[in-house]
């Protein structure tokens, strides 16, 4: 099972640990690329400090995300899993689970960037700023950058097992399995049972759970058939709509009942 999440807006500090090595990345594929926009997004943020902050899309109050990214080839470093924070790692919790788990969370989980690409959560990266959604004025819009490699590095990636796919929108812009993967993936909605709406903030958060839940318990679907009933069996209340034509995913809604 590979499951894609998005990352986080904010990220914790790397701390003092060695610089980013590039090249220890895995998805290896993926590595010419991860240069260029690294050493753009360094070279504009090094530059004109307004500039910066307009491509960048950042407020007033996150000025000092530019020093930041200026100083990344000298920042340290950190397990990927430890850098992104918010409510979905929140509730993801890697840093609680049992070892067994924490393995089957290295082997399983890939987390899409607009820098770096994809990177496993083992993965040592420093704390950075730079969403998909950024145009950098050399290489262009960023989920349009990362198309052609991620199509080239990612069924491979992929395997033959199910894809699990959490990602929003502005991250799955920048890969979208195609043909025979997409017959093996399913994305996810959670919704709001009442309302059927989806709310940020629970969805995040059931997102975080439910992989939780998956890895403690040890699941291992092949399919997206599959691994609509081991969330059910695992408590999840789940609607399940399979592709109506070859190479399209499935869609999954998980309801909840209380915003939380």
């Amino acid at each position: 099972m590979l499951v894609l999440l998005p990352p986080s807006e904010g990220k914790a500090s790397a701390g003092g640990g060695a610089p980013l090595e590039i090249g220890s990345l895995s998805l290896p594929g993926l590595s010419a690329a991860r240069e260029a926009v690294f050493t753009e997004l360094v070279e504009l943020c090094s530059g004109d400090e307004e500039k910066a902050r307009e491509v960048l899309g950042l407020s007033e109050g996150l000025r000092g995300e530019v020093a930041k990214n200026a100083g990344l080839p000298t920042a340290g470093a950190r397990p990927a899993g430890e850098v992104y924070t918010g409510v979905l790692y929140d509730a993801l919790g890697l840093a609680t689970l049992d070892t067994a788990a924490r393995r089957r969370a290295a082997d399983s989980l890939l987390v899409f960037s607009g820098l770096w690409g994809a990177v496993r959560v083992t993965d040592r990266i420093p704390s950075y700023r730079c969403s998909m959604g950024v145009k950098l004025p050399g290489l262009g819009a960023l989920a349009g950058h990362w198309r052609a490699p991620m199509a080239e590095v990612l069924p491979g990636a992929a395997g033959d097992g199910l894809v699990l796919d959490l990602r929003s929108s502005a991250y799955a812009a920048a890969w979208r399995p195609k043909g025979e993967v997409a017959g093996r993936t399913a994305t996810v909605r959670v919704l709001h049972a009442p309302t059927r709406k989806v709310v940020s903030h629970f969805n995040k958060a059931t997102k975080g759970r439910m992989v939780r839940s998956l890895l403690t318990a040890g699941a291992a679907p092949r399919d997206p058939a599959e691994l609509v009933e081991t969330l059910r069996g695992l408590g999840y209340v789940v609607e399940a709509e399979a592709p109506g034509k070859a190479g399209k995913a499935w869609s999954l809604d998980v309801l909840v009942e209380e915003i939380h």
